[in-house]
């Protein structure tokens, strides 16, 4: 009995932390968020002003190239103004740097389905369910619009 309450205290204790973790899409340490172009360009980002927001992630992508989270959001800005060639290669970079960035996984994945490539974008899928101790938001958004493209694909 002692060891069930041991097992259940620690799974609601993982849960917490990747609940935690999950909350905020950045990874990047909160000096980013300090950064005016790097929060004008989120800013931009809500607004769906593209333009302005591949502006001022490319400035801010100039001062720290290393930040998986700034080629990321370039990557969601190019893909929403329909350049999927540059979201490729932003998102390729974020995931260069940053092998695990669920952000970077479930956005590629995205794109794929975009561009007609199913096979790729489970990849992707898997990749999140590999990263994702239990599922999350990440891994359920890219599972539902796979589902919703099977499904179109459909006869």
């Amino acid at each position: 009995m002692r060891t069930l309450l041991l097992v259940t205290a620690l799974i609601f204790a993982l849960l917490a932390v990747q609940t935690a973790v999950a909350a905020g899409t950045d990874t990047q340490p909160a000096a980013v968020a300090r950064d005016p172009d790097y929060e004008s360009g989120k800013q931009a980002i809500e607004a769906k002003d593209w333009k302005l927001a591949l502006e001022r992630f490319s400035r801010a992508a100039a001062r720290d190239p290393g930040n998986a989270d700034i080629h990321n959001y370039l990557g969601y800005a190019h893909r929403q103004s329909g350049n999927l060639g540059a979201a490729f290669q932003s998102y390729g970079e974020a995931l260069r740097i940053d092998p695990s960035h669920r952000g970077a996984h479930e956005y590629i994945g995205e794109a794929y389905l975009i561009a007609g490539n199913l096979a790729k974008a489970e990849e992707h899928l898997a990749a999140l369910d590999r990263l994702c101790f239990f599922s999350c938001e990440e891994y359920r958004d890219l599972k539902k619009t796979v589902e919703a493209f099977k499904q179109r694909a459909k006869p």
